[in-house]
């Protein structure tokens, strides 16, 4: 028969490993959510999803710090309406989460179908490398890093190059230079691993 004591061990043990499940689900959840919003503009609703002194960072335009500073970016994008496509599909996660700390790390990829009738029309592909931290006890998003691997016209496929970064954002200049310095396809480009092993 097991003592006392090695049962409340047990009982430790799996504790930990449902936090950790239940932190793995709502992660996954997270990010998802954040794709969802940005592929219907709700521009508030993504940046609601971020710590209050959480970062953005997509394609070297610089680092946005701060919840406000990150809804200021985000509301700088195009509006959805007619004729707009803005898929963002949240994929591939590999989650590495201490949920003793209330922090996480995590990479994703997003496939991306962005356009607008009439206008352009273009597939892209992104990494991005996460990190996250429990607030007021909900997973929030602490840095969001999204390094674009390609963007190219729908109409010309990737075979014929890529288009080129667009690297600011009309009049919202970020609050820190980019973090890396790359450019996408046809360039090779590798996002920084925040894992040497899974």
């Amino acid at each position: 028969m097991p003592t006392t004591e090695e049962l409340l061990a047990r009982i430790e043990r799996l504790e930990a490993r449902a936090q950790g499940a239940e932190d793995y689900r709502d992660l996954v959840n997270l990010q998802g959510a954040y794709g969802y919003y940005v592929d219907k503009g709700l521009w508030d609703k993504a940046a609601d999803l971020f710590a209050t002194e959480g970062t953005l960072e997509i394609a070297g335009r610089g680092v946005y710090v701060g919840r406000e500073r990150v809804r200021a970016y985000l509301r700088h994008l195009p509006p959805y309406g007619h004729g707009t496509l803005y898929n963002h599909m949240q994929l591939q996660p590999v989650l590495h989460i201490d949920s003793e700390a209330g922090t996480a790390r995590g990479r994703w990829r997003t496939l991306m179908m962005v356009g607008w009738l009439g206008k352009e029309g273009r597939w892209g592909e992104a990494t991005y490398e996460n990190s996250y931290v429990r607030e007021n006890g909900k997973w929030r998003i602490a840095s969001l890093h999204g390094v674009i691997n390609f963007y190219c016209e729908y109409d010309e496929g990737w075979h014929r190059g890529g288009v080129k970064l667009l690297r600011s954002i009309d009049g919202l200049a970020p609050d820190r230079p980019p973090s890396i310095e790359y450019e996408a396809f046809p360039e090779p480009v590798i996002a920084p691993f925040h894992y040497d092993e899974v």
